[in-house]
């Protein structure tokens, strides 16, 4: 739905669709978290489904008036089941977090002892981090990764585990570049009689594209955002055995939510058949492929990347060798037209909020058609901006550069003057 229904409205908020459309369309979005939807997708979120309270499940409504929404979840259903091989799948979590939140809800009471990666190691707030709710209501407890290779090491989740005994152990990351070994953590997990959580909000679409190893196979619950490389709506979703279905279903409503976002689950049923073709594959595979050639033209360059490299979408720079701290590069980075986000890097000697490194991603870039040879040219600008932080006229005539580069390839959805 066009921009312009809100001019006549509310001009101060057109204004600000019409500028982020702008920005979208002229940076380069490489934060590891983003993507553009399609155009299909977009319309879905912003149809008439957002006018319809469907508290309940389909055919279990509190509410008249549901055949159209009953209709529309039950298909994101059997997608979400299709597309990633489950038994069992619940698509009405608002986001990432509220899915965790279901996950630990369904498995386990609070207090319980939950184990899962610290966020300085790569890891995310919801697997335990004391500031948050897994932090507060679960005795939690992390694994990190090796001090020389920066991988997650088996052995020490192995040795953790078996000292603390938790409830659920939870596998996850939003700053780690590799494969997860799902086969090891479920092992571990079984020794210890816990239960195995799979995260996979980041990598969703690389495994809905057959890139990265489907972790549904070894894992009591998956939870994912629907967004990131899979593409779809802001939103949640959660994958399980049928041994699980009851228990989590009964933990998302009405045990954390009420009435679900059915635009959103009629956005993620497109997604989900997005998803199912040839084209997504081909999608995944030029995400992966362009973040190794990114990696390996910024190691050219002089930059360091943590575990040396990466198997996914994301990349993380450490930008010590540079003598730039993260936040300052970022910023840099953002007035030249290249967005991405400062984080902190394992063992970071730095604080979370100006920290020494960045992290890069490629799904939104690749969703725009873009591959390796713009990858080497987005290197090269990197490079140029991190040595010159405080160039502002580089930075503005790179920034000219960028937009040129972007608006050779159209971003879908995006609305254009």
């Amino acid at each position: 739905m066009s921009i312009e229904a809100v001019k006549s409205i509310d001009p101060e908020v057109h204004e600000l669709l019409r500028a982020e459309n702008l920005r979208q369309r002229d940076c380069l979005r490489l934060i590891a978290s983003e993507n553009y939807t399609s155009a299909a997708v977009l319309a879905a979120v912003g149809s008439v489904f957002i006018n319809k309270y469907s508290e309940g499940y389909p055919g279990k409504r509190y509410y008249q008036g549901q055949p159209n929404a009953d209709a529309v979840e039950r298909l994101a259903i059997a997608r979400a089941k299709e597309v990633f091989g489950a038994d069992h799948a619940n698509v009405q979590p608002y986001s990432g977090s509220p899915a965790n939140m279901g996950a630990y809800f369904a498995l386990c009471q609070p207090g319980d002892t939950i184990v899962g990666l610290g966020l300085p190691a790569g890891g995310h707030l919801s697997h335990g981090w004391k500031v948050n709710f897994s932090g507060m209501l679960y005795k939690a407890h992390q694994y990190g990764v090796d001090a020389k290779t920066e991988l997650i090491d088996l052995a020490q989740v192995r040795a953790l585990v078996q000292e603390v005994k938790p409830k659920v152990l939870s596998v996850g990351t939003t700053a780690y570049a590799r494969q997860l070994d799902f086969a090891g953590f479920a092992e571990i997990a079984k020794e210890a009689g816990a239960y195995l959580i799979a995260d996979v909000a980041h990598v969703a679409g690389l495994i809905a594209g057959g890139v990265y190893t489907n972790p549904v196979p070894y894992a009591d619950i998956v939870t994912t955002t629907t967004h990131k490389t899979l593409r779809g709506p802001r939103g949640g979703m959660i994958l399980c055995k049928q041994e699980h279905a009851k228990a989590l279903d009964r933990a998302v409503f009405p045990g954390l939510q009420g009435g679900p976002h059915i635009n959103q689950i009629a956005g993620l049923a497109i997604a989900l058949k997005e998803a199912m073709a040839p084209e997504f594959k081909t999608y995944a595979t030029q995400i992966v492929a362009n973040a190794k050639v990114l990696g390996e033209e910024l190691v050219k360059g002089g930059l360091r990347l943590v575990t040396g490299g990466t198997d996914t979408h994301l990349i993380l720079v450490d930008l010590t060798p540079k003598g730039v701290a993260g936040r300052p590069a970022a910023d840099a980075l953002e007035r030249a037209g290249i967005v991405c986000n400062c984080n902190s890097i394992p063992f970071d000697p730095r604080k979370p909020f100006d920290p020494s490194g960045i992290r890069l991603g490629t799904p939104a870039l690749t969703t725009r058609g873009m591959a390796e040879d713009e990858m080497k040219t987005l290197a090269k600008w990197i490079i140029r901006v991190v040595e010159n932080v405080e160039d502002e006229a580089l930075l503005a005539k790179t920034f000219e550069e960028v937009k040129e580069l972007a608006q050779s390839f159209p971003a879908p959805g995006v609305e254009l003057d």
